[in-house]
Parts: structure tokens; sequence; C-alpha cells
């Protein structure tokens, strides 16, 4: 079935605008022209026409197999070229997804170097691949992928405002120097000036030091970022102290999710239901000081129960409320990194696929053609992830508008 985003939607859709009266006939058109359109994107792969010899020639034609495609035009029934060696499929019928075409050239780039676990395999032969695919098929789609990756990670970040900043990290398993190694891999996103939100930056470490988050937060300062009013994420002792030394006059939001799983963990079991009820009620209070008081008041209910978890709980007190001292209409879209969760679970649903990655540019390339997409749909949302005119009073403090100034690099 054709897509409603591939080009055989798009060309079938155009013809029908140009006269209705083809309607009855355009099935038969779109066959032969779509036909003609996939044999000659078939010569084009092997390097020669039906029946010619070339030097070029990298495979044989073997057959069609029938595909019944629906178009706006109706179903029609196109013959898709078969191989003696490797698969084809018309870039015509395929959806142009590239974090799809990511995803496959991570399978694959570790298929043909003789890298993949049996989990890749399987998905190889279930892609009908096994017969063959050449390194230098998966190389071409590998550049231009990471062409379009490149300039999400290098663009400039001066362009607006970001006054907010989400950052988080997840663990992939990848391989390196003969052995599976976890590695982070850190996202930033941002809230702009008007409204709307775009993705930062994303790279791979060996760790989420205070070297490593340093160096990728100035990495976006470099790029322009500026005006921060607020960095939310969870507490890693490196990340905050890279925050403090990169974003200097930004206040901190420590996510109240992590937060509340830290202060669980040191509940018994038979409590924890009774004191994450108890912590809720303090993101229910409509001010600063209410919040406050409430904290105080749910510390002292806890120390009797909860000795420990009422010692986290007070030491948190000044990070797990800095959302407080922003417009409330924005405490639930700060107040925790649930606005990054999304990538998230798209980001586990696809390296899931994939298990143990080849080398640290297939995690690169999967994860920046992700973002890449999110981004694209995050500049083009129809409503404003928050509201322009409600930012205007953050962005009207002065001190808070000049760039960053540089701190010296080590």
């Amino acid at each position: 079935m054709a897509t409603p985003d591939s080009a055989l939607s798009e060309l079938s859709t155009m013809l029908l605008a140009t006269d209705a009266s083809l309607s009855t006939s355009l099935g038969e058109i779109l066959a032969t022209a779509i036909q003609e359109l996939v044999e000659a994107e078939l010569t084009a792969r092997i390097g020669a026409e039906h029946g010619e010899r070339t030097p070029m020639r990298v495979t044989q034609r073997n057959g069609h197999r029938p595909k019944l495609v629906s178009t706006p035009a109706g179903d029609i029934e196109v013959g898709i070229p078969k191989l003696r060696k490797g698969s084809f499929f018309p870039e015509l019928l395929e959806p142009r997804r590239r974090i799809d075409k990511a995803l496959w050239a991570v399978i694959m780039t570790a298929y043909v170097t003789g890298t993949s676990t049996r989990k890749v395999d399987d998905l190889v032969k279930a892609l009908g691949c096994d017969s063959g695919v050449s390194k230098s098929s998966v190389s071409r789609i590998c550049q231009a992928i990471d062409v379009d990756v490149a300039v999400l990670r290098e663009r400039r970040l001066d362009h607006q405002r970001f006054v907010y900043v989400w950052l988080d990290a997840t663990y992939l398993h990848v391989r390196e120097n003969h052995q599976v190694v976890s590695k982070a891999v850190v996202i930033a996103t941002g809230l702009r000036a008007d409204g709307y939100r775009e993705v930062l930056g994303v790279d791979v470490g060996d760790s989420e030091n205070e070297a490593f988050w340093t160096e990728f937060l100035r990495d976006l300062r470099d790029r322009g970022l500026a005006g921060v009013r607020l960095v939310v994420s969870d507490a890693h002792a490196g990340l905050r102290k890279a925050i403090r030394r990169v974003l200097q006059g930004a206040a901190w939001q420590r996510c109240r999710v992590h937060a509340m799983r830290n202060l669980l963990s040191a509940a018994r079991h038979e409590h924890r239901q009774v004191i994450a009820a108890l912590i809720r009620t303090i993101f229910a209070q409509p001010d600063h000081d209410a919040a406050v008081t409430q904290l105080r008041a749910v510390v002292d209910q806890l120390t009797a129960i909860a000795p420990q978890v009422a010692e986290r709980l007070q030491a948190m007190e000044p990070d797990l409320l800095a959302y407080t001292a922003f417009p409330p209409g924005h405490w639930a879209k700060i107040w925790s990194n649930n606005p990054i969760e999304r990538l998230n679970r798209e980001l586990k649903r696809r390296t899931d696929v994939v298990g143990i990655f080849p080398n640290t540019d297939s995690v690169i390339r999967l994860v920046g053609a992700l973002l890449v997409e999110i981004n694209d749909e995050m500049i083009a949302a129809e409503r404003r992830y928050i509201s322009a005119a409600s930012i205007t009073p953050l962005l009207e403090k002065g001190d808070q508008l000049a760039s960053l100034p540089a701190a010296p690099r080590n």
C-alpha cells in the first residue's frame, strides 16, 4: 500500500487534480507509468537495462512479484522486480521517513560488518536482504542521513532566546573494541521565546560525568544558546556542576519524577503509596509560599515513619520548588522532564529493535535521524507549547537577556 507521504500518492493525487474526468482510466495510466518508473529505478540500481551486459552490472533480474498498491485513484497492480542477489523495493512506493532509513542503515551496518547479533540477523532475513547487500549501498544511505543529522547538531541557536531547557540521558549498548559497552546518549530540548520547542543537541559519551556534560553544554552555548532562565534535569552531580559552570544565571529545577523515585527508594514498600500521596500534595499548592509550607509540613509528617525520606525531601526543597518562581501556567511543563519523555519512548522503541549498536556513529545516526524528524514536528506544530504572551515577562528582565559569558576552556 502506498503511504500518504509517498511519491506515488503525490503523483496520483496530482493527476486527479489535473483532470477529474481521468479518474476512470487513471488506474491504467498509473499502472503503466509506475511500472516504467520502477524499471528505470531498478536499471539505475543494478547498472544495466534488461538483457544488457555491462561492466557496471551488480546483479541480474529474476522476474517479478505482484503487489497490489492502493492509490487515490483506486487499487493498481505493480510488478516488483526480483533479483538473483539482494533485494529491491522502489523508493516510489516508500514513505519518506528519514528515521526508517536510519534504522535500516544501522541494522545493515551491523550485518555487513559482521558485528550483528542473532536478533539483527533475523531482522535482515525478515527484510529479505540476507541473500546479499553491499557495503557501498549501506554507505550511500548512511552518508545522506549523516548530512541531515550534522545540520541539526551543528546549526546556530542564536535565532531565538530559549528560556527553558530540558536535559536528559539514556544508555544504549554499543560494540567497541570487540566488547559491548554502555554509552550515555544525552539530549537537550528548549522552549523558544515564541512558545515553540526545538531539539538543541544530542551527543554520545562514555559517561554522564562533569567533563562530558560541560563539553556538551559549551557546544550549545558556543552555537548561540542564550537567555536561559531555567534548566530542568535529573540530579546527576556532574550535570549540576556543568550547569552552574556553563549556563551561568540560569536556575535549576530538579525533575519531580526522578526526585519521587529517589525518595521512594528510601522508603519501606508498605509506606510508599502513602508517602507518594503526601509528596504530590506539595505540587498542588497555588504559589511559592504555600508550596514551601506544604513541603515542610510533609517533612514533619514523614519524620516519624520514614526519617530518611524526610531528610532527603528537606534537602531537595530549593531545587524541587524552583519552578514556583515562574508563571503558574508553566508549572506543569517545567517541574519535570516529561516534555522529553516522548523522545525517550520513541528512542527506546527504535533502539530496542537493534539491541546492540555496531559502533558509536550508528547511535548518532539513528538517534539523530529521530531527532531531526521530531524537531521538524515541533517547529511546525499547530499550537505553541506555551503561549508567547506568558513568556514575554521572562524576557523583560534585562540581566537575563544578555548572552551567557564564555567560561574558559580547560
